[in-house]
């Protein structure tokens, strides 16, 4: 029984140590070692995507997924990866920053896979070690590194930052532009020294409109980089005119049929300017397709992913991309890094990832076998870079490389602060380097400024490069402008135009707009279901002007002003009225003038014979006043001639109405005498003595007096004025005399009418009398002449637009003076003149009754 109880005693002992030394927190999943390591005080994360590729699996769910084989070296993450050692190796030998403390590092690849990417994230976070601890106690431990370099893509950055955030471990990309990665509320701890996408996408819409280009193409990487800053692109290119007839995208894992649908576009399309939002990778692909499709002739945009990548520039043999323009982070150079990189050596043949980059960098192979024919050189590990062209060897990339060489130093300089560092450091305190980070300010060794905003972005500053190929087919990235997003919006954007070549190696701007321009005279009307930029351009219409190119509307001219024959500018109208230099202007005059001799004429021959019987007749002072009354008549027309003043608009109505009642107040007169003649005749009759001269005279003034006090009262009411008309004719100014009010006109011209009706029927009732020279006769024509003219004035004159209006009046003055003129005169000057033997008292007395003398 003792020994029993004794085996199971030990056997219970045994298993309560086993116990004990059990592992309490426990891995789950294979680990994740890293390619490149070194210990240190601080060890500082790396995530690089030393393979760019990766070769598909197919799971059956039925067992456990291999791990991913990465595929398709990629040697310029090398190179990041030494700017990163390099840096690391020359703060550990600082005495000035980080006194004492040593960095380490940890670097993974990525193989540009976002699943592999957080993988990698989570294991720099945990370790790879197995912990021992006791059962009660927690399982939890500081994260093991105290940052992350990387990654160079925008989406693997985004799905890192989002593992990560919450732990508020800094994440450092020297290359993630996304705009979107300045979120702080998704991604809190995320920062970079590249400028956001934001700037760039805006800065290449200013670049594109700098150069006229509004009908646009483009092409982006189906990703978050590319995605995201084509929208940014898309949106302000809206806001300043620009168009973009396709937009397209594509992943360097699309098959072969959506890079064919592509070429299709771009070839069935009219622009010829494409902007290449692009990662390196997905270019370098379209680029090869492009070249068997001899898609030559297109002028490219290019954004900093690849526009100033020495390899794509090599891989350009047909030179599609020849001229091409975009931006890149500005040249800089860090000293010594050139030679670190140069100076690798195999570190550690047994290592897989180092032994294959040697192998690829050498085209070598480690085995003990003789080199033949078919197989490369052995390698021996002590190669020398000395002399080997290849991407690695390229420093073209210097920019980035500067990148990640600041991003580490921004690490160093916040664990700087936190560690209260002087001539030592603090190694007891609790490290939080993200806040720190963000409020760092430094200079390199280079003078370089380093400092992030509150969304971890630094300034935006970029240079305009171009691609200008040389004798030697080799493409040189010639530096033509600067873009700083710090300065104000018109002095952003600096360019060298003189230096510039264009695609097809032009000197010549390329153009590539959907519509040309329109000129100033036209304006754009938008063809229906195209963008707005198809237009076409339709001349403005008469008044109206474009001064502009390009102008969306026609302005009105100003009333006083009209279009040009070309309608970009207004000029001041043609003042029109009836003038004297004009040829209608002098036939009136000319006539008004005739009238007036042929008036003062007739006067001078009945002055000469005043005391000849037939000017005796029918008193001789109401002919003389008659003949007077007719010269003003034909005077009073010179007044509606020339241009309208505020004196000759009231002037000529009132003189027109006051001469004209004159004038037919003595014919009036005149044929009353006649009526009133013969009446007299009848034995009895007293009507001589009530009709008189005096009582003529009196009768002239009372008809033109009544006609003054209506002027009077109309000249005081609303007199007369000059007026501008706008309307009449659309191109001029007519200057004409407004009536003021039209009532007063009327009853000018009304109460002319009424005496010439009256004269007329009293001188058509007395035109059988045996007058012996047909007086009554000829005043009963004469005022049908008269009556006649200013009854078809009426509807003429109303018609006539502006000066024709005038012209009209001015005739039925002259017409209806004439008439009078020559109806009532000149029967007797042709008496007087022609006929003296009838112009005696004897034949008078023989025939008809007496006139009074």
């Amino acid at each position: 029984c003792l020994p029993i109880g004794w085996a199971l005693f030990q056997l219970l002992l045994v298993a309560s140590f086993s116990q004990a030394k059990e592992p309490v927190c426990i891995r789950r999943g294979d680990p994740e070692n890293p390619q490149l390591s070194r210990d240190g005080d601080i060890i500082l994360g790396g995530m690089f995507s030393f393979h760019s590729s990766w070769n598909d699996r197919k799971d059956t769910y039925m067992q456990k997924p291999l791990p991913l084989q990465c595929t398709s070296l990629n040697f310029r993450e090398f190179q990041v990866a030494q700017a990163m050692l390099f840096a690391i190796e020359e703060i550990n030998n600082s005495t000035d920053l980080l006194p004492g403390v040593s960095l380490g590092y940890k670097m993974y690849d990525t193989c540009g896979s976002i699943a592999q990417s957080i993988k990698v994230a989570l294991a720099l976070m945990n370790g790879n070690q197995i912990i021992f601890t006791a059962p009660e106690a927690p399982c939890t431990k500081p994260a093991q590194v105290q940052a992350i370099m990387g990654e160079t893509s925008s989406s693997p950055c985004m799905a890192i930052a989002t593992v990560i955030g919450p732990f508020y471990i800094p994440m450092m990309s020297h290359f993630a532009t996304c705009a979107c990665l300045s979120d702080k509320t998704k991604y809190p701890s995320f920062l970079r020294t590249i400028p956001s996408d934001y700037y760039q996408s805006r800065a290449l819409v200013y670049l594109v409109k700098y150069f006229g280009w509004t009908w646009v193409g483009a092409i982006r990487t189906n990703d978050d980089y590319g995605n995201k800053g084509m929208a940014t692109f898309t949106e302000t290119a809206q806001q300043l005119g620009i168009c973009l007839e396709y937009s397209v995208s594509f992943f360097r894992t699309d098959p072969y049929e959506k890079i064919q649908k592509i070429i299709d576009i771009i070839k069935a399309s009219t622009s010829k300017v494409i902007v290449g939002f692009l990662s390196h990778f997905d270019m370098d692909v379209l680029l090869h397709e492009f070249s068997l499709n001899n898609l030559t002739g297109y002028q490219w945009i290019g954004s900093e992913s690849w526009i100033f990548d020495s390899q794509t520039a090599e891989m350009d043999i047909h030179h599609i991309l020849d001229g091409a323009i975009g931006l890149s982070i500005p040249k800089s150079h860090v000293t010594g890094l050139k030679e670190f990189m140069l100076n690798v050596k195999l570190l550690n043949s047994s290592n897989d990832l180092f032994t294959e980059f040697w192998e690829a960098l050498f085209n070598c192979k480690f085995k003990e076998l003789k080199s033949t024919a078919e197989n490369p050189r052995e390698c021996t590990g002590h190669e020398d870079l000395t002399g080997v062209k290849n991407s690695f060897t390229d420093m073209s990339l210097m920019p980035i490389f500067n990148n990640v060489y600041k991003g580490v130093y921004a690490v160093a300089h916040a664990l700087h602060n936190i560690l209260n560092c002087n001539k030592t450091c603090e190694k007891n305190v609790q490290l939080d380097p993200f806040m720190r980070i963000l409020k760092i300010y430094f200079k390199t060794k280079e003078g370089d400024e380093v400092y992030f905003d509150e969304n971890g972005d630094p300034a935006a500053k970029y240079e305009i490069i171009n691609w200008q190929p040389r004798k030697n087919g080799i493409v040189e990235f010639v530096t033509v402008g600067l873009y700083d997003a710090s300065l104000s919006p018109g002095k952003q954007l600096t360019l060298q135009n003189n230096s510039l070549i264009w695609a097809r190696n032009s000197k010549q701007v390329p153009v590539s707009v959907c519509s040309e321009k329109c000129p100033p005279g036209t304006r754009k009307v938008l063809q229906k279901g195209r963008p707005v930029c198809c237009y076409d351009c339709i001349r403005c219409a008469e008044g109206e002007i474009s001064n502009t190119t390009d102008s969306v509307t026609c302005l009105r001219c100003p009333p006083e002003f009209w279009s040009n024959e070309r309608r970009d500018t207004c000029i001041k109208k043609e003042a029109v009225f009836l003038s004297y230099e004009e040829i209608m202007g002098a036939l009136l005059t000319a006539a008004s003038l005739f009238g007036t001799c042929m008036t003062t004429g007739v006067a001078l021959i009945f002055f000469k014979y005043r005391k000849t019987p037939i000017v005796r007749a029918n008193n001789s002072e109401l002919s003389f006043l008659l003949l007077f009354s007719l010269t003003l008549c034909f005077l009073c027309s010179l007044t509606f001639i020339g241009q309208p003043s505020e004196w000759s608009c009231m002037l000529r109505h009132v003189a027109f109405g006051i001469t004209f009642v004159l004038c037919i107040s003595c014919v009036l007169g005149k044929t009353m005498v006649v009526l009133m003649a013969f009446r007299a005749t009848r034995p009895g009759s007293n009507v001589q003595k009530w009709f008189g001269p005096t009582q003529q005279r009196l009768c002239v003034t009372s008809f033109t007096l009544i006609q003054v006090i209506i002027c009077i009262i109309w000249l005081t009411v609303s007199p007369p004025f000059p007026f501008k008309n706008f309307k009449e004719i659309k191109d001029k100014i007519t200057l004409e005399c407004a009536l003021g009010t039209s009532v007063g006109y009327w009853a000018v011209l009304g109460y002319i009418g009424l005496l010439s009706v009256l004269c007329f029927i009293f001188a058509f009732l007395a035109r059988k009398l045996p007058d012996n020279f047909n007086e009554a006769k000829f005043i009963t024509f004469s005022m049908l002449i008269f009556c006649a003219v200013w009854i078809t004035f009426i509807p003429a004159y109303v018609s006539s637009p502006g000066k024709f209006s005038v012209a009209v009046e001015i005739f039925a003055i002259l017409a209806s003076s004439f008439g009078l003129l020559i109806c009532i005169f000149f029967p007797k000057c042709y008496i007087i003149l022609l006929k003296p033997e009838k112009n005696t008292k004897k034949n008078m007395m023989g025939k008809g009754p007496r006139s009074p003398s």
